[in-house]
């Protein structure tokens, strides 16, 4: 029988970039505005079910600023949407109905 050391090697260092995804900004998005202060979600999905979640939230009152690399979501906290002027358009998107009613309930 053969015997196998193994020994611990160095910390792990570096960075690494995971695909955007399009569960996680949904989420980040609707956090990100009822947060208080900035929030930044870097590399976002930029699907169209994500950017109706993104108007929204704009809808409500949320300044979110489109930097390429990264939304920068300027939450108004727990109780700071405001009523929109007009009906929420979540479009094709199940998945911005049903979290939005959720939040809102």
């Amino acid at each position: 029988m053969n015997r196998v050391e193994i020994r611990p090697g160095g910390p792990l260092k570096g960075k690494i970039r995971v695909p955007a995804d399009k569960s996680i900004t949904h989420r980040a998005v609707l956090f990100g505005g009822i947060a208080r202060g900035e929030s930044r979600l870097r590399n976002p999905l930029r699907g169209e079910d994500c950017l109706r979640s993104v108007n929204v939230l704009q809808d409500m009152g949320v300044r979110i600023e489109d930097r390429g690399e990264e939304f920068v979501i300027h939450g108004r906290g727990l109780h700071g949407l405001r009523e929109p002027g007009n009906v929420l358009d979540c479009g094709n998107s199940g998945t911005t109905a049903r979290l939005t009613c959720g939040l809102l309930s």
